[in-house]
């Protein structure tokens, strides 16, 4: 009897939401048909960006729920197989606008909370609050499993939206003056090597280096490519707070071993080898001819 009665209540409820037409998140009051999609449409998602917590798992997702700021999705240390793959905490519906860039830009668009999937990784970052005496920060280390976890939801993420490898960005690449997440000890390489984000190719670094080998261009030169790049750099000569920030984070990137900051000859040689590779486009500005390259206004071919 109780079985019928449970039964007879999940009827009613089914069939009062069918005759309601309604269904969470469409209009009332109107009868919505569906019977002519478009295939004009593309997923709002334009960059992923990658964070670390600062905190451990618990304190992670107390912050990341709310009410101040949130993520779409979490990433254990240590992502546990009870559901046959690496657990990953999703917090916020990809269809959401989650709380996760702040202040930002890249590439010329500001406000990237707009057009961007947040992926925090719980990780406690640098051993001190400050990093300018780079040699003696300790930062710790994202595990293999959490990286794997990682790269498992950024291969679907990428291939759901239509990531391009330029859109695979750190928290400190679109606000370097705030931020230096997720940091130096972040396996950028590996990512690369299962072909998941940008990378310079060797044999482009190797030409950028000889290149430069009498030293870095000069420093609105380098202000320029940084902005080419995607960085909100604004190219004046001087060593600016922005400028600085935006070296520290793509030295972070491209070149852990010395992210001090400063401009020098090696950085400019993986920032035009980059350039090179995945915006040739930007190397048409004869501002941005290397020393000794070819005829100005004509860029190099695009590569890999």
């Amino acid at each position: 009897m109780r079985s019928m009665t449970l039964l007879h209540i999940s009827l009613a409820l089914l069939l009062g939401g069918c005759a309601g037409g309604e269904r969470p998140g469409e209009p009332t009051g109107v009868a919505i048909d569906d019977s002519h999609p478009s295939s004009a449409h593309s997923s709002r998602v334009r960059f992923l960006v990658l964070h670390y917590t600062d905190e451990d798992e618990a304190t992670s997702l107390e912050i990341l729920t709310g009410p101040r700021v949130s993520a779409h999705y979490l990433v254990p240390r240590h992502p546990d197989r009870e559901l046959g793959a690496p657990r990953v905490y999703r917090l916020v519906d990809e269809s959401r606008r989650a709380w996760h860039a702040g202040a930002s830009a890249w590439a010329g668009r500001p406000h990237l909370n707009d057009s961007s999937l947040g992926i925090e990784l719980v990780n406690a970052g640098p051993d001190r609050p400050s990093i300018e005496a780079a040699s003696t920060v300790a930062w710790a280390p994202f595990p293999d499993d959490q990286i794997t976890a990682l790269i498992a939801l950024l291969r679907d993420l990428i291939a759901r939206h239509d990531i391009a490898p330029t859109g695979l960005l750190g928290h400190a690449e679109i606000a370097p003056t705030r931020k230096i997440d997720p940091g130096p000890a972040f396996p950028w390489r590996r990512l690369y090597a299962v072909g998941v984000g940008t990378w310079p190719l060797e044999a482009d670094l190797a030409r950028y280096r000889r290149l430069f080998a009498a030293g870095p261009p000069p420093l609105a030169t380098l202000q320029r490519a940084l902005a080419a790049w995607g960085y909100a750099v604004t190219p004046s000569g001087e060593l600016d707070n922005a400028t600085r920030g935006a070296l520290r984070a793509f030295q972070m990137r491209y070149r852990p071993a010395d992210y001090r900051g400063r401009p020098d000859a090696d950085t400019a040689a993986r920032l035009w080898a980059l350039l090179a590779r995945y915006r040739p486009e930007a190397l048409v500005d004869p501002a941005l001819i290397a020393p000794s390259e070819a005829t100005p206004g004509e860029p190099p071919a695009p590569r890999g």
